[in-house]
């Protein structure tokens, strides 16, 4: 979780936390939910040495998955800062470097250049989290990637004037939430896939076909098995220096590959995350290119190289990226506990062993809520268990008939 005002702090751990003292100490990479947690969770874990957070922005903490929920609220964006990154690192002791970017990592010499200097490191935990991937068809000075406070800011105050026809590419977690709240909000949206149901990645059929009777009334169009083929500003015609005729001067020109055309006023690419490798690489890290990311030991969060932790979105677990929010707490904990207490045994240690690789999915589409717990492997089958007008609950078998993951999309009660 991000950080706590008011935390509880645990003792120091016999000897161990108190021996870091003096050293180069603890240096996290990454200010978002990720990395502020490692920081608190290393106090709480009774840790007194040197601590250090690299962030490329000012740091400030905040929930991410808020900011779609904020556009449909109308909400300031300051609204959404729940602490300062200067007044957490107070709180918590730490130095912040914000607005520096890590550039490379030195095993043998245990240093982190920046392009502030170079750091010295104990310990090094990267929670850099991971960037929108970037489709061709999806020119970056044409559409918007919302994935930081920033990005947040300048949509809303596109979207501020009137109610505006937004493209959204890409149905899955991110983009049913924005196409959720964006109706809410009262803009007409069209939501495109190249899968033939929402969330096609996560939930199974039904449960996609449900979402879709739930967004009836809103003004959502889902377009299914379609893919991108280009966008470009609706132009002013060099003769007669006037748009075409029905065009808004800001009018954007989606074409999909079938051949069809649609004129918006915004786009939004939701086609999913990828994390950077470069860091990872400049340290001779294994890398997992299938998933894209870092393979973590789930116990632990330890990498390939000894002294090197990671978490969150640019993580590996069990051959699955791990890029959802619950399970960024828990991961935390075992960081921190694995820093501090080393191979002694410790219960926080237990618990991450048992319970980081089994997140919690949530979908925060208010119009029907979607929780899924565990991962869905290769061969696994689901199950109905309760479809009801209100509720469908859903169960994943695995090629041997074991549990692997659960599903309950429940429909809000109506007043």
């Amino acid at each position: 979780m991000p950080p706590q005002a008011g935390g509880v702090r645990r003792p120091a751990a016999a000897g161990r936390a108190q021996s870091l003292r003096g050293d180069d100490g603890v240096v996290i990479v990454g200010a978002g939910r990720a990395g502020w947690a490692v920081a608190q969770a290393l106090r709480d874990e009774g840790y007194e040495g040197a601590l250090t957070l690299v962030s490329a922005c000012a740091g400030d903490v905040y929930d991410k998955p808020q900011l779609s929920v904020a556009v449909a609220r109308g909400l300031d964006p300051q609204t959404l800062v729940r602490e300062s990154a200067a007044t957490a690192a107070a709180r918590l002791n730490l130095r912040l470097r914000c607005h520096t970017h890590a550039v490379a990592i030195d095993v043998p010499t245990r240093r982190l250049r920046t392009t502030r200097g170079a750091l010295r490191w104990h310990h090094l935990v990267l929670a850099q989290g991971a960037e929108p991937a970037c489709p061709a068809a999806l020119p970056a000075a044409l559409v918007w990637r919302i994935n930081d406070l920033n990005a947040y800011q300048r949509l809303r105050s596109a979207l501020a004037d009137r109610p505006q026809r937004v493209a959204i590419v890409g149905a899955g977690l991110v983009g049913c939430e924005l196409a959720n709240d964006l109706a809410l909000a009262g803009h007409a949206i069209t939501l495109l896939d190249v899968q033939a149901w929402p969330l096609a990645s996560q939930v199974p059929p039904a449960v996609g076909q449900r979402l879709l009777q739930a967004w009836q009334g809103l003004p959502i169009e889902f377009r299914g098995g379609v893919q991108v083929a280009g966008v470009e500003r609706v132009g002013v015609d060099s003769c007669s220096d006037r748009p075409p005729v029905g065009a808004h001067p800001r009018a954007l020109l989606l074409s999909l590959k079938d051949g069809t055309e649609l004129q918006v006023d915004q786009i939004i690419a939701a086609t999913g995350l990828r994390a950077a490798g470069r860091l990872a690489a400049s340290a001779g890290l294994a890398w997992d290119a299938a998933a894209g990311g870092i393979p973590v030991n789930a116990s632990t969060g330890a990498t390939s190289v000894p002294g090197i932790h990671a978490l969150g979105d640019c993580v590996v677990i069990e051959g699955q990226a791990s890029r959802y929010i619950e399970p960024i707490a828990r991961q935390a904990r075992a960081i921190a506990s694995h820093i501090v207490h080393g191979s002694l045994a410790s219960p926080t240690t237990a618990t991450a062993a048992t319970e980081v690789s089994r997140p919690v999915l949530r979908v925060k589409t208010s119009s029907l809520p979607i929780t899924v717990t565990g991962w869905t492997r290769a061969g696994g089958h689901w199950v109905t268990e309760a479809d009801t007008d209100n509720e469908l609950r859903l169960i994943c078998h695995g090629a041997q008939g074991e549990v692997q993951a659960r599903l309950v999309a429940r429909q809000p009660a109506r007043h």
